[in-house]
């Protein structure tokens, strides 16, 4: 059984995981928590998680450890919860961009947050480096930051991932 469920790893795509419900290329937040707070929300109300607010403080008790601004105006909030019983992200686009102590400084434009079960630490990481690898590509940042609705986030999340 650990080897099919090892295949079905090795296949991950993004979509996935990522619930098209909880896409938004429009926050309002400006800070961290705000951001943190607005795709959580879109977690809870796709029923992805049971509380925004707990996944919140369980994603900022992460940030201390070190932000998941990774730079080139990018975020990856993620953790481990009871709040989810699957890998579940939501993404969102910040037009003005959101002060979230990234690790070169600049504000984040692209969020990716991510959460998983306690239990399902290897899909967490194989996700999150599934995330990781799409990000890299500076004309992929910049389709993002270009989009104009969720159906654009998905279709370019789609055609970038199928290699």
């Amino acid at each position: 059984m650990l080897a099919n469920q090892e295949e079905k790893w090795e296949k991950l795509k993004v979509l996935d995981f990522l619930d098209p419900a909880s896409v938004v290329v429009d926050l309002a937040a400006t800070h961290k928590r705000a951001a943190l707070e607005e795709l959580a929300s879109l977690l809870e109300k796709s029923g992805k998680v049971r509380d925004a607010k707990a996944t919140v403080d369980i994603l900022l008790e992460r940030e201390k450890l070190g932000s998941t601004g990774i730079g080139q105006g990018i975020a990856i909030p993620h953790a481990k919860t009871d709040q989810t019983t699957q890998v579940a992200a939501a993404f969102g686009l910040s037009r003005r961009g959101v002060q979230f102590d990234a690790l070169d400084g600049e504000p984040v434009y692209i969020f990716f947050l991510l959460v998983a079960p306690p239990d399902a630490a290897g899909l967490h990481l194989k996700a999150l480096a599934r995330i990781s690898r799409l990000l890299k590509d500076k004309f992929f940042r910049q389709s993002l930051r270009d989009v104009k609705d969720a159906v654009e986030v998905l279709k370019i999340i789609r055609d970038e991932d199928q290699y």
